[in-house]
């Protein structure tokens, strides 16, 4: 007897297999594609777009987009919001629709975070050829658009049968599940094929259950990391992004709790602990805090839990400056827990931090190792405290003084969103995280325009949590459509849309180097032919309205404490607009970054620049 079979598209199997894919960790079960969001052309209409509405959506939630890239960000944000315990798929046409998707892409996989790329692709018979929007290359017949996945996609096939999606769709559901492989997966699919049906067996839709494992540490490796343990006599955590991912802040807190070993945190993860725990010493590296960098330059043990080290965490290999230092890496990955020449835990980071914890019974640093970090916590508390102060309620509010009125009207369970720009900085250092996943900061690829459609899909994942994008007016400017997409579901998401003219971030790097500030000014052209001349006369607060925002205009810290308080309490999409003081009130870099400048120049500034570089890169080290 023949076992059961289903005739379907292509289009139409993929839709049902996906919806009955789970993941499940600690007991607890989610669907692995929650939604898919789609824009539609002539690539993916009659193929993926049809089997969405015949499926219906009970079977596949369907989410409209503005923009490809920003579908990517938003389903991003999702998954982040659900510790990569849940995941979204994203649907294109072929050509520009689907070379949109590339941006969003690698941020997913520098990030390690699961997303399911779902892009048409040309005909797989080569029938209608070339057909609109096909990449004809000259000796290659196969390649297409899609190709520029391939780097930035840790699993990629293009579907060019209809039986061969069975294990191609069972491939992407293990990486997309597995903690240390996830990140970015792309199913090209072919227009034709997309269509084409087959006799699928029943057994192929049957509900799959991917289990997330939290693997434990080697014995051996368990055993070396808590001898460097014991030895060391100024040891520092540096807590990162796999923290949340593995839901470890509890044992994170157990852990420090019982040994007194304090905890600097990376941009992704930074809310491990409360700020106000005394071991919590803020960011750390180059947009760190003085108490985390000061104690990282002279640690003679570094802890990494689930980070990768970049090089804004590193200081650009100019932090960690003891002679005698040592790295022991707690990591999912072996690719991460190796970097630095470290002692490796290669396992999840909960259960890592559970075993060392168990093993370690009865060690506690020293008593004035510890005082001295609570002494630096205290003083930095003092800098937060006059950065977000404002001395005239009446006055224009610089960025950090936007900061504080934020801090001061959010609750301990709503989540502030930022990538790029001078924000990620100020936060980093002066933001104070009240929750696990209060602080959201994409900071692998720093992405602008991610803010606004992580933000939709932090809401998707967490309905009634109220969600703030913090956007400058060049990153608002690079990617506002999502908000027609929250006005339309009904999504009460907040934008604090801050405008300083410009690029201040870039500007003031510009500054740094010896590149003047070139290029970075959102202004008219002087007589000279610079950008120098008055401020572009751009309302940012108007254009959100008209794509259907309630927008409140603050200009004094008065006003925008009071519209902030109203935008918590709206129940719809709400944008604060407010234009800040530019003058610098962030407390300086702690540490150095990397940033190459001329090493031969006829201008001053760019000379002066190089001699501070020589200064700087003369302390980097190699730890091997």
């Amino acid at each position: 007897m023949s076992a059961p079979t289903r005739r379907l598209t292509t289009a139409q199997a993929l839709v049902r297999f996906l919806s009955a894919q789970y993941t499940e960790r600690d007991g607890v079960r989610r669907r692995l594609i929650a939604g898919t969001w789609g824009i539609f052309g002539h690539g993916n209409v009659a193929g993926v777009g049809q089997a969405l509405l015949e499926a219906g959506e009970d079977v596949m939630p369907f989410h409209q987009g503005r923009n490809e890239q920003s579908m990517v960000h938003a389903a991003v944000g999702y998954a982040r919001q659900l510790n990569r315990l849940s995941a979204q798929a994203v649907t294109t046409s072929i050509g520009p629709g689907a070379t949109n998707l590339v941006t969003g892409a690698a941020l997913a996989t520098i990030n390690r975070l699961p997303v399911l790329l779902l892009p048409g692709d040309y005909f797989a018979t080569h029938s209608a050829d070339p057909l609109l929007q096909q990449l004809e290359h000259p000796v290659e017949a196969d390649v297409s658009v899609n190709d520029t996945l391939r780097p930035v996609s840790r699993y990629f096939d293009r579907i060019t049968r209809p039986e061969a999606l069975i294990p191609s769709a069972l491939q992407a559901m293990r990486v997309l599940a597995d903690p240390a492989e996830t990140g970015a997966v792309t199913l090209a699919l072919p227009q034709d094929v997309q269509a084409e049906a087959y006799d699928w067996p029943e057994e192929f839709f049957a509900e799959r259950v991917w289990y997330v494992r939290r693997p434990a540490p080697d014995p051996v490796e368990l055993a070396a990391a808590v001898e460097a343990i014991r030895s060391a006599e100024r040891p520092l955590i540096v807590a990162g992004g796999g923290v949340h991912h593995s839901e470890a802040e509890a044992a994170l807190k157990a852990f420090v709790d019982a040994t007194g070993i304090p905890v600097s945190s990376t941009q992704a993860g930074k809310g491990s602990l409360r700020h106000d725990h005394p071991a919590d010493l803020g960011g750390i590296g180059h947009t760190g805090t003085a108490v985390s960098d000061d104690l990282a330059r002279t640690a003679d043990l570094v802890i990494g839990v689930g980070t990768r080290y970049t090089d804004f965490t590193t200081a650009s290999g100019t932090l960690f400056q003891n002679p005698d230092v040592r790295f022991l890496n707690l990591n999912i990955t072996g690719f991460d827990a190796h970097k630095l020449a470290a002692r490796t835990l290669v396992c999840d980071a909960r259960s890592g931090l559970e075993r060392l914890l168990e093993a370690l019974t009865g060690h506690r640093v020293s008593e004035a190792y510890e005082a001295g970090y609570r002494a630096g916590k205290e003083r930095w508390d003092e800098v937060v405290e006059a950065a977000y102060r404002a001395g005239d309620e009446s006055a224009v509010p610089t960025q950090t003084q936007v900061l504080g009125a934020l801090d001061a009207a959010v609750g301990d369970d709503d989540v502030v969103i930022n990538a790029a720009g001078s924000l990620p900085g100020d936060l980093h250092k002066l933001w104070r995280s009240r929750s696990p996943r209060q602080y959201h900061l994409e900071y692998g690829y720093s992405c602008m325009g991610y803010e606004i459609p992580a933000g939709i899909g932090v809401q998707q994942a967490a309905p009634g949590t109220p969600v703030w994008a913090l956007v400058g007016d060049g990153t608002y400017l690079m990617m506002p459509t999502e908000i027609v997409t929250a006005v339309q579901e009904g999504l009460p998401l907040n934008i604090v849309l801050i405008q300083n003219h410009g690029y201040a971030s870039i500007g003031g790097l510009s500054e740094e180097t010896g590149g003047e500030r070139f290029g970075t000014a959102y202004r008219f052209r002087a007589a000279d032919g610079t950008f120098t001349g008055a401020p572009l006369p751009v309302d940012l607060a108007a254009n959100a309205a008209s794509l259907g925002m309630d927008v409140l205009r603050a200009k004094t810290v008065r006003e925008l404490r009071e519209a902030l308080a109203t935008a918590r309490a709206a129940d719809r999409p709400t944008c604060v607009y407010v234009e800040t003081d530019p003058a610098p009130t962030a407390p300086p870099a702690e540490a150095w970054w990397d940033v190459p400048v001329a090493e031969t120049a006829s201008r001053e500034a760019a000379a002066e620049a190089r001699e501070r570089y020589d200064r700087q890169v003369a302390g980097r080290r190699r730890h091997l």
